[in-house]
């Protein structure tokens, strides 16, 4: 399959993804990790994050979530920091209402190889994520249009998926052994996700409606990529 022999180029020393990159992608950092740098700390909604973290420190639990809440209110934001926002609020003792609880703000496919990892990862604000084991990587932040296609019909498939199962309710497993693959749904309730060989996985078919998916952006990706660098 394309997804797994599909690479921007190798080194020869494979450097994977470091474990830092990767989890910035699910929305559930610690709340002392997602505060911003610098002069970003300031600006919403890096501010409220960072109130919301003093807050709670301090004990003032109500305070910090209506920080939080100002961020899942405010339209137009990154989905990770709807997540992040719902990831704090749920560990404040506040659940989304049903109506949204399961709304689709990414997904993220880990494939496990023999020397790293395999990640593509895609958000509704058309934003895309690609990091291959060797250590190359695609950042897509959604520039033009021409990635929407395939990350509609990624998201739509995925809706289908977390429509059927349930949140994890701990905490967020570690990467995929090799020749296994994870598709991780992420939603205001939490983490949803199935994991499974990828043999298994390529024969379920919401599974592998998911990964063929998740590889057409790959690749779409990769050329994209590949076609900016030839034209410098």
């Amino acid at each position: 399959m394309g997804f797994l022999n599909t690479m921007l180029g190798r080194s020869k020393e494979p450097t994977p993804p470091p474990v830092e990159i990767r989890d910035t992608l699910f929305g559930d950092m610690p709340i002392n990790s997602w505060t911003g740098n610098g002069s970003a700390s300031q600006e919403f909604p890096w501010s409220a994050f960072v109130l919301g973290r003093a807050r709670m420190k301090m004990g003032d639990r109500e305070s910090a979530i209506k920080n939080w809440r100002e961020v899942i209110n405010h339209p137009g934001l990154e989905p990770r920091h709807y997540l992040q926002a719902w990831n704090f609020l749920r560990a404040a003792g506040v659940q989304p209402p049903p109506e949204i609880a399961k709304k689709l703000l990414g997904v993220v496919v880990e494939v496990g190889m023999p020397k790293g990892l395999d990640i593509i990862a895609a958000y509704p604000d058309y934003s895309a994520r690609y990091y291959n084991y060797s250590g190359s990587s695609v950042i897509w932040e959604h520039p033009d249009n021409s990635m929407n296609g395939h990350i509609d019909a990624l998201l739509a498939v995925s809706e289908g998926v977390v429509a059927q199962i349930g949140p994890w309710d701990q905490a967020r497993p570690p990467a995929p052994a090799t020749d296994h693959i994870r598709l991780s749904f992420l939603t205001p309730s939490g983490l949803h996700f199935g994991q499974a060989h990828l043999d298994v996985m390529s024969k379920e078919p919401r599974g592998a409606d998911v990964l063929n998916l998740a590889a057409g952006l790959m690749n779409a990706l990769i050329d994209r990529a590949l076609a900016a660098r030839k034209s410098n």
